[in-house]
């Protein structure tokens, strides 16, 4: 065996690798896994908290960086711009040097990111640091659902679940939190977003000591995450199932932008204030937390999710088409229709999840359908963005946010369809 090979053998979970044969992995050892909880927990908290703490002092950070509309837009479509990018390459990354790793040096990238953006003084400088801490975000986006089919094979549904509600907590938390730690310092909502940055160091020791603990594989066997490719770039772009999931996730991305973008200024536009506009905006956040559990639990219990996926997707077409008619007329319900719409995304990684065979492949496949899907969610926010900014009110761009809603219940159909790849 080779000194390339014995590289090549390297595989960063502690677990038992799959028999060559074809048989699914086995779950890590007890204390690996505790570790892997923790580190999975913290990491999901902060995959939101860098975007979701923009939306309550938007109009605060606009005013202060004399930044227009358009560019504002620009904010919003960040994160998927980052995700498309940067997320391919992280099943690369995570196989030359371990998934842990590349999450641990994620989660550091995003902290120094989120602490630096605060002090950004002009809009183009703002805008380059929120892309350097979301690009940390991005590779955990990709890798978390690897790490849950390599470390939990068994129970992928409740630990996305698990993961999912933890992100939700992290958003939520942001966004009812930010306007008052930035009131605590005097009103300016730089210490309001730069707090997060501390959030985001404390998720870094546990993937560190996750890193520390790769093991060698055995010569002759083939590990979970870097054995032959099972389904390749080439063969997925020619696989239905892999283009459905990758339509779901970006038309849901959209979605979900455009709400943690815009939602709390569509709220203020309406004559909220911009504490209430962020506790509407907190709660649409605050539902996924149990809703992300039970319904990626459920998800993984159904051979089919397209009902699933197209109800979801229902109540959000209801919740933006309250907004259409009168943002203030029932603020609450639209929020919690919208909150029940954002758990597309939980449900979109257990879909994931489930489609693979094994993790290689659920990270293959995790990797196209996040890049590509990431990459069709672009244009949303920044129409929405344009539109805001040369429109009269805000009815022409929920009008494209409604038509966006209909073409991902559409695409949810054969998205949940019960097929596996690999």
């Amino acid at each position: 065996m080779t000194a390339d090979e014995v590289n090549e053998s390297v595989a960063d979970s502690p677990a038992p690798p799959a028999d060559p044969r074809g048989s699914a992995p086995r779950a890590a050892p007890g204390g690996a896994r505790r570790v892997a909880v923790v580190a999975l927990v913290l990491a999901a908290l902060n995959l939101r908290p860098g975007v979701t703490s923009v939306g309550p002092v938007l109009e605060e950070v606009r005013d202060s960086l004399d930044m227009s509309g358009s560019v504002t837009g620009l904010v919003t479509s960040v994160p998927a711009v980052c995700f498309a990018v940067v997320g391919s390459a992280a099943p690369l990354l995570a196989r030359r040097f371990g998934a842990s790793g590349v999450i641990a040096v994620a989660g550091a990238v995003l902290a120094v990111g989120l602490a630096l953006r605060s002090f950004a003084l002009d809009p183009m400088l703002f805008v380059v640091l929120t892309a350097l801490s979301l690009a940390g975000i991005a590779l955990a986006n990709v890798l978390l659902p690897m790490v849950v089919k390599q470390r939990f094979p068994e129970r992928v549904g409740t630990m996305t679940g698990l993961y999912s509600m933890a992100l939700n907590v992290g958003a939520s938390s942001a966004a009812a939190l930010t306007v008052p730690l930035a009131e605590a310092f005097g009103g300016d909502w730089r210490y309001g977003l730069g707090a997060w940055s501390v959030l985001a160091a404390l998720a870094v020791p546990p993937w560190v000591m996750l890193a520390r603990r790769r093991t060698v594989r055995p010569p002759g066997r083939v590990g979970d995450t870097t054995g032959p490719p099972r389904a390749n770039a080439g063969r997925l772009s020619r696989d239905p199932t892999a283009w459905a999931l990758t339509a779901y996730f970006g038309l849901q991305a959209g979605s979900a932008y455009i709400i943690i973008g815009w939602l709390p200024q569509i709220f203020r536009d309406a004559g909220l204030s911009a504490g209430t506009a962020g506790v509407l905006f907190s709660a649409s956040s605050l539902l996924g937390v149990p809703l992300s559990l039970a319904l990626s639990a459920a998800a993984g219990r159904l051979r089919h999710q397209s009902g699933l996926a197209a109800g979801i997707g229902l109540c959000g077409f209801a919740g933006f088409a309250g907004l259409w008619w009168d943002p203030a007329f029932a603020p609450w319900l639209w929020a919690v229709l919208l909150g029940i719409a954002n758990c597309s995304f939980p449900l979109a990684l257990t879909m994931i999840g489930m489609r693979g065979r094994d993790s290689a492949t659920v990270a293959r496949l995790s990797g196209f359908v996040q890049s590509l899907g990431y990459a069709l969610s672009i244009p949303g926010p920044l129409v929405v963005g344009v539109l805001y900014d040369h429109g009269d009110g805000w009815r022409p761009p929920l009008t494209f946010v409604l038509l966006l809603v209909l073409a991902q219940i559409a695409a949810a159909v054969p998205a949940g369809r019960d097929r596996q790849i690999g």
